[in-house]
């Protein structure tokens, strides 16, 4: 995991001062290390009974249909507000540096489904603690939430209390 935390790269003040952003895109376009980050995820999902796999919007997308494929499950992606065709519910929540809304489909999830909510990163759990809403209502079962990156200082983990959380690699600092 050395090697996929050593070329995500970190852009200080960014998207605001005193927020530093960690670029996958580094990760996503050396096919070793995302075959890598890929299979790593596949390797920890692959014995458990995972009927769908959740991306939230949008990097979220990359490793949860990767992961879905692999896992020959359904992928359903849970998108910011407006931007699903069809007849959804609806979450709001609180980012670090502002507000945010976002959706699924009605019928993505059949009562008692068991899934796996993948994203990118978690910072300070208000995304997926979102989704996890969202799902709930669905009367989904959320197995465990995934990240490529945790930011362990700011505590996400901590505020999903009861959630099992997997990720591949933890960045101290914002």
């Amino acid at each position: 995991m050395d090697k996929l935390k050593s070329i995500i790269r970190s852009i200080p003040n960014f998207p605001i001062d005193n927020v530093t952003f960690r670029d996958i895109t580094t990760l996503l376009k050396d096919a070793d290390t995302f075959k890598k980050a890929c299979n790593s995820f596949y390797e920890h999902y692959k014995n458990q009974k995972i009927d769908k796999v959740i991306g939230i919007e949008a990097r979220g997308f990359i490793f949860g249909a990767v992961l879905a494929y692999k896992l020959g499950v359904g992928f359903v992606p849970i998108r910011k507000k407006g931007k699903l065709p069809y007849k959804t519910i609806s979450e709001k929540y609180d980012l670090e540096y502002g507000k945010e809304e976002i959706e699924i489909h009605r019928d993505a999830i059949i009562k008692g489904e068991r899934v796996v909510i993948m994203d990118d990163l978690i910072a300070t759990g208000g995304t997926v603690a979102a989704a996890i809403k969202l799902v709930e209502k669905l009367e989904g079962e959320v197995v465990e939430c995934a990240f490529l990156v945790e930011l362990v200082n700011l505590k996400g983990r901590d505020f999903l209390k009861k959630r099992k959380i997997f990720s591949l690699v933890e960045f101290e600092g914002e």
